[in-house]
């Protein structure tokens, strides 16, 4: 029996060999059902079990995250920039950045970009072309149009959508800077009509990453400062002497600048407040146990606190991605993140059959979902919380990182159960129509006033009455 657990458990006796006939990789084999070799894995959980129940409403409370009670910091360095503007800017990027603006200025310019950009090799250069072309193409397809009809009573009605004026976003510094995030935030705001994108990012002694800046140019932002943390944050929203403030704020950071997305909210807009990363595989016994590991550690190798895991109705199968993922840590680069993430949050969970898999999934609320099985596209219909669906063996969750044209900014932690990823609309405002003449007033206007009246709103009626010379005007 495949029991939950938070020890190393020995891998389970089962089938040898999927349906396809292929066998599972030799280690795995000879490991089956006659050795007691240990495999390290945070959790196992079994539907049949009798507390599986319990264990999986536990596994999915587990906190992620290290709650750090900044606020108190925050508050005070967004009041410091409220109050000094340029200059407070400048000295917490000479104490937390090492920048010192009168060697490199907070602004980076033109020819900065330039130079990035001829630094940057073809290969990743090219690579970063064909990302941003297929992610403008699929996010036009997200525009939407203006509604505007009349009903049958002449009453017009409808909807006008428009651009916001100016949006920030934030670019995490250091081993998270990522230009493929640069394009996911950016190229929708552009094919939104934003006319003015702004990009903040920390850099460590005033350098930005050349390949950042090369696709800031590739999605037409040009409005660069060299800043970051909380901060970066209070500048966007309240604006300096140099930088004028936007409307809304985008992209993820440290708990420093999510306490301070937080705290600023109401002045501008935000997008969310990001998590660890994290995937959910659905998968059957007839995939490579090297391909889903691979899709596993995908995600274990962002972040210590990100989450992978595998539901599959085959415990063989389950055993042999386990040992896989073993295999493959020891030639990570980033292997003690992954290892920590794989070891304290990472999952396999045994179902007797895939259509089992369904309510856990929708629960689960992945980030990522992929569905690796011989018929994806009859679960597809069925799930309906996962930030992102990547159907069938061919479509690895990392395309849709980089080139897919989907984008991969995604709810995380289960807020996949009531929001969606970023996309053209997130940039846009949609803006309610509504006209009447004078018999469309007549008509509908002694229902509003008995409304009205009914709520104690006298003012309202007599809007509505004084214009229906009803005598209502006092």
């Amino acid at each position: 029996m495949w029991n939950a657990s938070r020890r190393s458990l020995p891998i389970p006796a089962g089938r040898g060999k999927p349906r396809s006939g292929r066998a599972i990789p030799k280690a795995a084999e000879q490991n089956g059902a006659t050795s007691k070799r240990i495999i390290a894995l945070a959790i196992r959980l079994n539907f049949l079990d009798s507390g599986f129940e319990r264990d999986f409403a536990a596994f999915l409370t587990t906190k992620r995250e290290v709650s750090e009670d900044v606020n108190a910091v925050v508050r005070a360095i967004i009041d410091d920039v409220r109050a000094r503007g340029d200059a407070a800017l400048a000295d917490y990027s000479a104490r937390f950045d090492g920048v010192d603006f009168s060697v490199r200025p907070m602004a980076v310019g033109a020819a900065e970009i330039d130079a990035a950009i001829a630094a940057v090799e073809p290969e990743v250069l090219g690579a970063l072309k064909v990302a941003a072309t297929r992610i403008e193409s699929h996010h036009r397809r997200q525009v939407p149009k203006d509604d505007l009809y009349e009903d049958r009573m002449g009453v017009g009605l409808g909807s006008r959508w428009t651009a916001i004026d100016a949006v920030g976003l934030y670019v995490p510094g250091g081993t998270a800077s990522y230009p493929s995030s640069v394009l996911m935030n950016a190229l929708p705001a552009r094919v939104a009509g934003v006319p003015r994108i702004v990009m903040v990012v920390p850099t460590r002694g005033g350098a930005v990453n050349p390949a950042v800046l090369a696709a800031a140019r590739l999605a037409g932002v040009e409005e660069i400062y060299r800043i970051g943390g909380a901060q970066a944050v209070a500048a966007l929203a309240y604006g300096t002497e140099t930088i004028a403030p936007v409307a809304k704020i985008m992209g993820p950071g440290n708990a420093y600048v999510a306490a301070a997305k937080r705290q600023v909210f109401g002045t501008v807009g935000i997008d969310m407040i990001a998590g660890p990363s994290e995937v959910l595989v659905i998968a059957d016994r007839d995939n490579d146990p090297d391909w889903i590991a691979a899709d596993l550690l995908a995600q274990a190798e962002h972040d210590a606190g990100a989450q992978a895991i595998l539901i599959t109705d085959d415990a063989a199968f389950g055993a042999a991605v386990e040992q896989a993922v073993e295999r493959q840590l020891k030639t990570l680069p980033r292997s003690e993140t992954a290892t920590a993430s794989w070891r304290d949050f990472g999952a396999v969970i045994l179902v007797p059959d895939l259509d089992k898999a369904v309510p856990l999934a929708n629960r689960i609320a992945a980030e990522h979902l992929e569905l690796a099985m011989a018929d994806p596209d009859s679960m597809v219909p069925k799930i309906r919380n996962a930030g992102a669906i990547f159907i069938g063996r061919h479509t690895p969750e990392v395309i849709g990182d980089y080139v897919g044209g989907s984008n991969h900014v995604l709810p995380t932690a289960r807020s996949a159960r009531f929001s969606s990823g970023l996309g053209v609309l997130d940039y846009m405002k949609r803006t309610s129509i509504l006209r009447l003449g004078p018999e469309q007033l007549r008509i509908l206007g002694p229902a509003a006033i008995a409304l009205a009246k009914s709520e104690g709103l006298e003012a309202h009626a007599r809007s509505v009455a004084i214009r229906l010379n009803f005598g209502e005007e006092g």
